[in-house]
């Protein structure tokens, strides 16, 4: 019985693994033509380690020719870096309110705040762009930042995590004085810190794959983000599928450096919503 539990155990670890690689090929695919030259993209069979290397110059134009993508990679980290920040702040803020604080109607507004999220994004759109051309947030970085700064589902999914700190925590700090914020700074926000690091993380990669909200918001080129540059990018570059290879590459890294440094904290946040108190 034993022998036919790890036998199956090693077919099924097989499977995922030849799986994982069937995923792994385009990233690959693209990884390597980003190095090649043009006349080398359709070669047959794929040079998957190119003969004749031209990475230098074709990630040379993708940062600093027409398209310099150095002005576009600051944007989109200010506007994913600053929408991050205040994004957790406002929602672990929110959750810690609903779960730990006793109030009037508590239970119905956070049912009502839930309800908006049944809401599509794209049928604010319109009252969304009227109001920020009235109120001067429109072409601007600080109107993006806004955008994604209130997070229903970050709100829920912190919500979640602050529910499971025991009440006893709780009650002992405040017969010790402390009020509720400091109950927050320093009691609950410590022990929920891995699941507001995972939010983090996905805020962050949401924030930097938008292409929505630059898209209908910004109008100034020096001010668009990396999707938007993308976009242009390969407008004007469509034949050219190296310097297109090049340009996503450099797209996508800060979200593959983001997942490595803080992959420990995605799945401790996992583990700590796993365990039940």
């Amino acid at each position: 019985m034993l022998q036919q539990i790890n036998l199956s155990k090693i077919i099924i670890t097989i499977l995922v693994f030849f799986v994982s690689l069937l995923f792994l090929l385009p990233f690959a695919w693209m990884l390597s033509t980003s190095f090649k030259i043009e006349a080398d993209v359709f070669t047959f069979p794929i040079q998957w380690i190119p003969e004749r290397w031209n990475g230098i110059n074709n990630f040379k134009e993708v940062w600093f020719g027409q398209f310099p993508f150095y002005i576009y990679y600051w944007n989109s980290i200010k506007v994913a870096v600053a929408t991050t920040v205040v994004s957790c702040t406002v929602s672990a803020m929110a959750a810690y309110g609903f779960s730990k604080v006793n109030f009037p109607a508590g239970k119905w507004l956070f049912i009502i705040v839930l309800a908006t999220y049944m809401v599509p994004p794209q049928a604010s759109l319109v009252p969304q762009f009227i109001l920020y051309r009235n109120i001067g947030l429109f072409d601007s970085h600080l109107g993006l930042v806004l955008l994604g700064s209130f997070s229903v589902l970050g709100t829920f999914m912190l919500r979640q995590f602050f529910m499971g700190i025991h009440n006893e925590y709780i009650e002992a700090a405040k017969i010790d004085g402390a009020g509720h914020w400091r109950i927050f700074w320093f009691i609950a926000l410590p022990i929920v810190r891995p699941a507001i690091a995972t939010y983090a993380i996905l805020r962050f990669i949401w924030t930097w794959n938008d292409y929505q909200n630059p898209l209908i918001f910004l109008r100034t080129d020096s001010l668009y983000t990396i999707q938007l540059a993308m976009q242009k990018f390969t407008t004007i570059n469509g034949e050219f599928y190296s310097l297109i290879m090049a340009a996503a590459v450099s797209a996508i890294l800060p979200l593959l450096i983001i997942f490595v440094i803080g992959q420990k904290q995605v799945i401790d946040g996992i583990a700590l919503g796993g365990v039940k108190g």
